[in-house]
């Protein structure tokens, strides 16, 4: 690949990589020549993924981490350094949910959903922008939102909460920092096809609703993030930061 979107030589991280639209994102920078640092939990699945994305064309590794802890990120962030030298993009994708009603949600799993999907975005941006900042020339940070920041979720109020804080993160930070050539952006995800969802897509009345809904008539996959993944990490989108980018095959305009 030559061109605006020839990502040879760029080194990217991408959190909750090992699978889902993180593995999407992943592979799409893995197709355009990109090495790719995947941060997960499970180092199996790291490597696993990272292999395949040796064979697209790219370079990938596999990094043990959790997000939500800081020791972790912290580390992480080094770890990556010390294989690649630096990071040119970070995905911050790594989340999840948790399915109790607002009357049975207790405290701790409030607190443990928002640490999982808005605080983790904080400590790797954070950790990453400090090497951008240092080493000069720039970079790009991308968060993954959700359309519970636009609809209702019934039994999902942590984790819309946390994505709608994911989202006022990003601007907050796409003015702070401009002025180190640092662009932070948001993909905002529809109904897609993950690990996550998939209690929903044995639902059959859920599914048809769902599709029903999405104007191309299906469910979003993880193959459908990977050029914009692409673009975010190209020079293509210099000129773009504070945005949210949604990617959910019309669901929220019809």
């Amino acid at each position: 690949m030559s061109g605006t979107f020839d990502l040879s030589g760029h080194v990217a991280v991408v959190t909750g990589g090992n699978s889902g639209i993180g593995a999407g994102f992943a592979r799409g920078l893995a197709r355009a020549g990109a090495s790719v640092a995947v941060w997960g939990r499970t180092a199996t699945r790291n490597d696993a993924v990272a292999s395949e994305l040796r064979e697209l064309g790219g370079e990938g590794a596999g990094v043990v981490c959790d997000v939500t802890s800081e020791d972790d990120v912290v580390q992480a962030t080094e770890v990556t350094l010390e294989r690649y030298g630096r990071i040119d993009s970070c995905f911050a994708n790594a989340g999840g949910g948790d399915l109790s009603p607002l009357l049975g949600t207790s405290v701790e799993q409030w607190d443990r959903v928002l640490r999982l999907d808005l605080t983790s975005v904080f400590l790797t941006f954070r950790e990453v922008a400090r090497h951008m900042v240092a080493r000069g020339g720039g970079g790009r940070l991308v968060a993954t939102s959700s359309i519970g920041t636009i609809f209702g979720m019934p039994r999902q109020s942590s984790y819309s909460a946390a994505k709608a804080g994911v989202d006022a993160l990003v601007r907050s930070l796409a003015v702070e920092l401009a002025r180190h050539a640092i662009r932070v952006n948001s993909v905002l995800a529809g109904w897609v096809d993950t690990p996550m969802t998939a209690p929903f897509l044995t639902w059959e009345k859920f599914d048809e609703a769902i599709v029903a809904r999405t104007p191309v008539r299906r469910w979003g996959r993880p193959e459908d993030f990977e050029g914009i993944a692409v673009y975010l990490a190209s020079p293509a989108s210099e000129f773009m930061t504070g945005e949210t980018l949604r990617l959910d095959g019309g669901y929220s305009v019809f």
